[in-house]
């Protein structure tokens, strides 16, 4: 089934590709970029993101094959609108060197195992604990927002070789992190490239 676009959205992305030219991305990259761009008004998303065309190729296929879609938060999942969602937030509990966003990681993996799609736009303390488990990620989308940890969580995803977007800045979010998701669900492989 085609997603319907609606009008105010393709004079936004028109408007968008008017004031900086995404021509030079890659098919999945200028998804992302233009997505994530679209959902916070941000052009200088497009020199802050980092990303990488074959591991987008490879999560587009897992997501398009029913991998499974975590998020550390429901703000992220409400914004995932065309697929269901992993979230053990509300079922998690915090202690003694574990927050809360931490321990429903832990849950997540425990429910879906590897080869899941990751999604994580509000804890830093989220990625940090994905990253030390043995979760071999379809992909990982990490967006944590703040000014505490948000930088260095995601220079410890660039830094650990797991296939990932993310960002160099403190900003992020959970709009620009379920809007990077959305770009792949929405985004159709041309016949042409399908076959090649």
């Amino acid at each position: 089934m085609n997603r319907v676009v609606h009008p105010i959205e393709q004079e936004s992305f028109r408007r968008l590709r008017a004031r900086l030219d995404t021509s030079g991305f890659p098919p999945l990259s200028r998804a992302v970029v233009e997505r994530v761009i679209h959902s916070a008004a941000d052009l200088d998303y497009a020199d802050d993101l980092v990303l990488d065309e074959g591991d987008l190729a490879k999560a587009h296929t897992a997501l398009h094959a029913g991998a499974p879609v975590v998020v550390d938060v429901e703000m992220v999942a409400a914004g995932i609108t065309r697929r269901e969602t992993v979230c053990r937030l509300r079922d998690a509990r915090s202690g003694p060197g574990l927050t809360r966003s931490a321990h429903a990681i832990r849950l997540a993996y425990e429910e879906v195992g590897p080869g899941a799609l990751w999604v994580i736009g509000c804890a830093p303390t989220a990625l940090e604990e994905l990253l030390t488990l043995d979760a071999a990620p379809a992909l990982v989308i990490g967006l944590p927002v703040g000014f505490v940890g948000a930088a260095e969580s995601k220079a410890a995803l660039r830094g650990s070789g797991l296939p990932a977007v993310s960002n160099v800045s403190e900003k992020g979010g959970s709009a620009v992190a379920a809007a990077a998701l959305n770009a792949l669900l929405y985004h159709r492989i041309p016949q042409s490239e399908e076959t090649s």
